[in-house]
């Protein structure tokens, strides 16, 4: 009648070291993650928009974007301060279509705008109540603006006052970071992790050639920017993350 012992102290001993891993580790993306995902989605649409000569399916896919960040802060009931950054980052996106196409038609300052209010909104969702330190997709998507950014419009400018939030965080710490998030993953959901693994492989090779603590918009290894395949890549990855849902 004790044949089966070893096997329940083997089960018991599986629940108990589940039971130790963080709590986010398998958890779907949070409304919060999803608003954070969006916003940074959106905004690198408009990059799209402008940089590769303001081409219809940009412009469309800028429009979806705009529609699922809405939706994603419906989902959290916002308060009236991030309302306010939710829609100045809604305009500033809108903003920088109204401009029309040709460099010369954007302000100068219109990038540093722009960033400044994409910070700020993901300020305003990473001190909601319900926010969670599950934001690996979020980084990802950060780090995608700030290659476009490079790419298009020149160095984004991060929120050097969080040195120790991914918003004030380039490619010499997020990278590394990820990395150690991604071989977690792979480690206790093996099948989700080689998925993310594969393309974050490809990612990671090109943020870090991204060269951001240079003024010059050259990137390290002096190969140019693809944008569109970082572009990509990343949107595929975020959306295996957010379809855990």
């Amino acid at each position: 009648m004790h044949r089966f012992a070893p096997l329940r102290r083997g089960l018991g001993a599986i629940l108990m070291l589940l039971a130790t891993l963080p709590a986010h580790t398998f958890a779907a993306p949070t409304p919060v993650e999803r608003a954070q995902i969006q916003a940074t989605r959106a905004t690198s649409s408009l990059m799209l928009v402008r940089g590769e000569g303001f081409q219809k399916a940009h412009l469309q896919r800028l429009e979806e974007d705009l529609q699922a960040l809405g939706q994603a802060m419906q989902a959290l009931v916002p308060d009236e301060t991030l309302r306010r950054r939710h829609q100045a980052l809604v305009d500033q996106l809108r903003q920088g279509v109204d401009f029309g196409p040709g460099e010369e038609n954007m302000p100068w300052r219109y990038p540093e705008a722009l960033s400044q209010a994409l910070r700020d909104f993901l300020t305003g969702l990473r001190a909601h109540p319900d926010a969670t330190p599950a934001e690996l997709a979020a980084k990802i998507e950060y780090l995608s603006v700030q290659y476009l950014s490079r790419a298009y419009f020149g160095n984004f400018e991060i929120a050097r006052e969080q040195p120790n939030a991914y918003l004030g965080q380039d490619e010499r710490t997020l990278v590394p970071a990820i990395d150690k998030e991604v071989e977690t993953l792979a480690g206790q959901n093996p099948e989700l992790g080689d998925k993310l693994k594969t393309r974050w492989n490809y990612l990671r090779n090109a943020f870090m050639d991204m060269n951001s603590q240079s003024t010059a918009m050259v990137s390290l290894s002096g190969r140019p920017f693809a944008p569109l395949a970082v572009d990509r890549h990343t949107r595929n990855l975020s959306e295996q993350w957010m379809a855990l849902e």
